[in-house]
């Protein structure tokens, strides 16, 4: 609204102050400056007729004043006419870039729905939300990369961030993304998958190394909820270690047992992936996330914990945790992040009413974790503070 009424403000201005003013003062810098502040912000048409009010007012205020058809008033006159041409003019080139950069933008966006496209809310059983924030204003997509798929061995996700920016960046997401999807429906395990993404890796990096534009370092966790059992088989590789949220409040940093290489960087040395076996009972988010939430600074500097803050905390959906997520980072930035941001938030849904009891007791394969959240028992691990788990190490790689 003040950038619509700025422009009439100022013929309005120019018009009083000269009819009011001394002799030897003279509106013409009031209309000629009305259609300049228009022509970036209003339409053509709006532009236009800034303009002609301004020259209208110049026109009226000199008849008003006597001072027709001196030599001053043309000079003023025809300053004012070609000031309102050049604004109608700018706006138009304005009005061109708007349409060149909503067009790149449409194709930006394009471009996410295909190498990143909105899993569903429900994928194998499992409640999933997925979210996005580039930290370059009106980008759509980055480095940074998820996908969820439901496979014959069960519910298979990723999330990895690619080191750098710009399309090389892309360029390798789409690599890993397309990897990914094939492996998942043919690998039996899930360590098969990170070895398949670590060769795709390893063969885009030698066809296009003459190139110099690849980047093959791309971080990532891996995940699989196989069918029918209450658990979770992570494979991380240098990446962020992801929480897992209790329906309770409780939060657990899921800390690999053993420290492993990014992807692509196999030629560093090689070893065999072990995938680590997590209890995943009834209630339970798992929530995968990169560094741009982890590194989110604060006007002071300080980083933004995404354990302190989510520790103690119930969401009834994987969406309402990426939703308070992203809010939060956005305030505790100042919306000023110097990072992308993935998140990929995967629940486990609650059991069944009738017989939830003796159904997640022989999920959670005798651990007890899972009968204690159903039936109320075990009040000493309720109150543990949150902390690492530690996980076991897949039997199909012993």
């Amino acid at each position: 609204m003040l950038v619509r009424v700025v422009p009439l403000l100022l013929v309005v201005c120019g018009f009083v102050l000269g009819l009011f003013a001394p002799a030897t003062f003279t509106g013409a810098p009031f209309f000629a400056a009305a259609p300049l502040v228009a022509a970036p912000f209003a339409s053509s048409r709006v532009t236009a007729g800034v303009g002609g009010l301004a020259v209208v007012g110049e026109i009226l205020l000199q008849v008003i004043r006597g001072r027709l058809p001196t030599g001053p008033f043309l000079i003023e006159l025809s300053t004012v006419l070609t000031v309102a041409a050049l604004a109608v003019l700018i706006n138009a080139l304005i009005r061109r870039g708007d349409r060149r950069l909503a067009s790149v933008q449409n194709v930006a966006a394009v471009a996410q729905r295909a190498v990143l496209p909105v899993p569903a809310e429900r994928i194998g059983g499992l409640d999933v939300a997925a979210q996005y924030e580039a930290a370059e204003a009106d980008a759509f997509i980055g480095g940074d990369l998820y996908a969820v798929q439901d496979t014959p061995y069960g519910v298979r996700m990723v999330l990895g961030d690619v080191r750098g920016k710009g399309l090389g960046a892309v360029e390798a997401v789409s690599v890993v993304i397309g990897a990914f999807r094939e492996a998942a429906e043919q690998e039996p395990t899930v360590e098969g998958v990170a070895q398949r993404l670590e060769r795709a890796l390893a063969r885009e990096g030698l066809r296009r190394r003459a190139l110099d534009a690849f980047e093959g370092f791309t971080t990532a966790v891996l995940a699989e909820v196989p069918r029918g059992a209450a658990e979770l088989r992570l494979v991380n590789r240098g990446h962020t270690e992801p929480l897992l949220l209790e329906r309770d409040g409780r939060l657990h940093v899921l800390t690999p047992g053993e420290h492993a290489l990014p992807l692509g960087m196999g030629e560093l040395g090689a070893w065999p992936d072990r995938a680590e076996i997590i209890d995943f009972p009834p209630g339970a988010t798992l929530l995968l996330y990169t560094d741009g939430l982890s590194e989110a600074r604060d006007a002071r500097g300080r980083f933004y914990d995404p354990v302190a803050r989510l520790s103690g905390r119930v969401f009834p959906h994987p969406r309402a945790l990426l939703t308070t997520i992203t809010e939060e980072v956005l305030r505790y930035t100042g919306g000023a992040t110097t990072d992308d941001m993935a998140l990929l938030a995967v629940r486990r849904p609650d059991a069944p009413a009738q017989g939830t009891t003796g159904a997640s007791a022989g999920a959670a394969g005798g651990t007890g974790t899972a009968a204690e959240t159903e039936v109320g028992a075990g009040t000493a691990a309720e109150t543990e503070a949150p902390g690492p788990v530690t996980p076991r190490e897949s039997l199909d790689n012993n």
